[in-house]
């Protein structure tokens, strides 16, 4: 197979799953759609580097991460290491998404989109994404108790959010 075929066919297995993970973490249509142009292009140059280590699910997310970071930090460096909210141009679920969604749905993505960066980041990648803790920590570059704690801290978090809002904490996100 050669090199082309080998990252279309790995655009067309985790494209829209590295584009939603760059979309929620952006919270920009447009800027995630060339964050995720970057990352697969990356990949593409990358790819003779790939040792098998890991899945390629978690080495794409690893680069998307790393993309979408160093893109945050080059808009606005204080925000980004102050951790403070990013000027939002779409903060809306996409529209095919919108329509999937209930009300519950609905909540969460919003109150998850008020966390924190970093609890955002591991929930997205292990609720939403279904990534396991191991591949979180390859994903983020952390250790392994650091995503377990960080975890916590953001479903509790997350709990907050959602009871603030009068939504059921366990029927969303269990």
């Amino acid at each position: 197979m050669s090199s082309r075929e080998l990252i279309t066919e790995w655009y067309d297995d985790y494209g829209e799953a590295v584009f939603t993970y760059i979309f929620m973490m952006l919270k920009d249509y447009q800027q995630a759609e060339d964050i995720t142009q970057e990352t697969f292009v990356k990949a593409f140059r990358k790819h003779h580097t790939f040792s098998g280590q890991s899945s390629i699910k978690t080495w794409l997310f690893s680069i998307a991460q790393n993309t979408a970071k160093d893109h945050l930090r080059k808009m606005n460096p204080w925000r980004y290491h102050l951790d403070l909210p990013m000027n939002e141009k779409d903060s809306a679920p996409l529209p095919h998404q919108m329509m999937e969604m209930n009300e519950q749905e609905v909540a969460l993505y919003k109150a998850i989109k008020m966390l924190k960066r970093n609890y955002r980041q591991v929930l997205i990648l292990r609720k939403l994404k279904d990534f396991s803790t191991k591949e979180t920590s390859e994903i983020l570059g952390w250790s392994e108790s650091k995503v377990k704690s960080t975890l916590q801290r953001g479903l509790q978090e997350l709990k907050k959010q959602l009871l603030e809002g009068g939504f059921e904490y366990e029927s969303t996100v269990g």
